[in-house]
């Protein structure tokens, strides 16, 4: 546990029924703390502050007949309105749950229309979407919009602020019980329609007690709020872990510009998807890169220095002396220069999750001082599961299951987890949920996976994703795509290739950012993404890394053969998930031909 564990911790093992009431002690705790600010600070609200404005709002969405269950749907970007709204609606016990924002109209009228939400609360960058969808949608009573000028069929939020001011919001919130719905979590749709997790006030508050025990956490930490509100980890990591603690919580609007806020805020906690830790890394070579050759080898020494330490620790041998000295002084001279430029030298614990990282990209940060570890854990299991510790981070597994959590392998070694942190199932799907629960309360969370001799869990894939070629021979393609994708910082995303198919083979999309100033280095500056994947010598560059990856596989995974996918694959479109896991089903169908080239036929 961290020795900078949390000084007055509004939530304690058995203290608290709700998140509605780990709110109120959070601001009781701290009234004139800042909860929620823009990075300009042009909004700063203190917890006090925005204890006024969720009480004034919650008497105006009871005066519209919000309350105890029924579902509010939010469809916002990352703004400090989101979490006014949200704990709003929380505090009368209803169901507030968010909307990605990529979704097109028929998409979000599946969701709304299957949480029966009576009240929907909007930007009005989505109005056209959403009102397309809401013709279809009966139950939908209201829909506000936050920033709107009277739309037509649309409530203001100032119409409804200050509204029913009799109504008594501390009766309502205290009312809540553990076992009431908190919110609701729609699965991405990898393999069909998204299916709706119920979560309850007990699964986050065990999931943030976990937090607390394996992390702990400096008084007054800082998060940046800039992953989807609709997926687990952005609501569990900067929404409900900052209710509880008292937080401050920097809102970042535009994900892409997340590189640039971290060091603006220069965060406590900090997690990511794999692929912004790919993108840090690969920022950071193309610095180096950039450098003089004298001063560049220099550095290119320290890293090296600094990754066989790494090594070395990992695999719990002695580190020479003399190593462990030039490794330190590398440190004070470059790495914590690095470590503030990426914004990331007050972290205190940093970690990535939702897909395989690289282990090539957690060895770079471990050597520039910057503890990565990847953590486990699904929407149906409160984003809690597995952690790397602080101080114990094994790289290659994704930790030890947290405190409250029980997990074992079933014989086919899928994960098998149960604990107060598991959803109690899916909305309207009680043939799913049955299905979901096959013994007793145990969750079957259709990864594969084994633990090493350490107790850490090593996450080996999805078990409807394992590729089994014709040969009959078992693989893994996360973990090949992981392998290409450490090789070269040339490679972005990787789909393998090659179940049912006599050798596997690739569709690699080109890094958006570090292929242009490749490109500008080799004689192909002011091409497009499009442009590149076309040119002969980016193709031998990415070759390299195949072959560099190669080398790491076993025979039968290795590439045999690979295109370069023009452009690029944007989370929602139509190759990736607004979460970043591949869509493995439309790729094949839209990328057919290509795949069927790399066949031979």
């Amino acid at each position: 546990m961290s020795e900078h564990a949390q000084a007055d911790p509004a939530v304690g093992p058995e203290s608290v029924a709700s998140l509605a009431e780990a709110f109120r002690r959070t601001v009781a705790a701290h009234p004139e703390g800042i909860a929620v600010r823009t990075l300009d600070d042009s909004t700063r609200w203190s917890w006090g502050e925005l204890a006024r404005r969720v009480d004034a709002l919650a008497c105006g969405l009871a005066g519209l007949g919000v309350g105890r269950g029924d579902r509010v749907a939010l469809m916002l970007g990352n703004r400090p309105e989101f979490h006014w709204v949200d704990l709003a609606a929380m505090n009368l016990g209803a169901v507030p749950f968010s909307i990605y924002q990529t979704l097109a109209p028929e998409q979000i009228e599946y969701v709304v229309g299957d949480s029966e939400a009576k009240l929907a609360i909007i930007e009005r960058q989505y109005f056209e979407r959403f009102m397309k969808a809401r013709q279809n949608l009966r139950s939908l009573e209201q829909v506000i919009v936050i920033d709107g000028e009277g739309e037509q069929g649309t409530l203001r939020l100032d119409e409804v602020m200050g509204s029913n001011a009799d109504f008594d919001v501390e009766a309502a919130w205290r009312s809540i019980g553990p076992d009431d719905l908190l919110t609701l979590i729609y699965t991405s749709g990898t393999t069909g329609p998204p299916k709706g997790v119920q979560l309850t006030h007990r699964n986050l508050l065990a999931s943030i007690r976990a937090a607390r025990e394996v992390i702990g956490f400096p008084p007054e930490s800082r998060v940046i709020s800039w992953l989807p509100s609709a997926h687990i980890a952005e609501r569990a990591a900067h929404h409900y872990l900052p209710i509880a603690f008292g937080f401050t919580i920097t809102t970042c609007s535009d994900p892409r510009e997340i590189v640039n806020v971290l060091p603006q805020v220069k965060p406590n906690w900090f997690f990511a998807v794999p692929r912004i830790w790919e993108k840090l890394k690969a920022g950071l070579e193309a610095r180096l890169r950039a450098l003089p050759e004298a001063q560049r080898a220099g550095v290119e020494k320290a890293l090296a220095d600094a990754l066989e330490k790494v090594r070395l620790e990992q695999a719990g041998k002695p580190v020479p002396t003399q190593l462990a000295e030039r490794v330190a002084d590398a440190d004070a001279a470059i790495f914590s220069r690095l470590r503030a430029m990426l914004g990331l030298d007050q972290v205190e614990a940093v970690a990535a999750g939702a897909a395989p990282t690289p282990p090539a990209v957690i060895e770079f940060f471990h050597a520039i001082g910057i503890e990565l570890g990847e953590l486990w854990g699904m929407s149906e299991t409160s984003g809690t599961g597995t952690v790397n510790p602080p101080g114990q981070v094994r790289i290659g597994t994704v930790g030890k299951p947290v405190p409250g959590v029980e997990i074992k392998l079933a014989p086919d070694k899928e994960i098998l987890i149960r604990g107060d942190c598991v959803m109690p199932g899916y909305r309207n799907l009680p043939e799913k949920t049955k299905e979901a629960f096959p013994e007793d309360d145990w969750l079957a969370t259709g990864d594969i996976g084994e633990f090493d001799e350490h107790g850490y869990l090593r996450i080996i894939d999805r078990k409807k994703e394992i590729i089994i070629n014709a040969a009959g021979k078992n693989m893994s393609p996360a973990n090949i795509e992981s392998t290409l994708k450490g090789a070269s910082p040339l490679i972005g995303l990787v789909c393998v290739i090659g179940d049912r198919r006599p050798y596997n083979a690739a569709l690699i999309v080109l890094d958006a950012d570090f292929a242009p100033a490749w490109a500008d280095k080799n004689g192909l500056g002011g091409k497009s993404l499009e442009e590149l994947a076309a040119e002969p010598k980016v193709r031998e560059a990415v070759q390299q890394g195949v072959d560099a990856a190669n080398a790491k596989l076993a025979r039968v995974e290795q590439i045999k053969k690979f295109t370069i996918v023009a452009g690029d694959w944007l989370p929602g479109g139509d190759e990736l998930t607004p979460t970043m896991k591949l869509k493995r089903k439309p790729i094949a169908e839209k990328y057919a031909r290509e795949i069927e080239a790399l066949y031979g036929a």
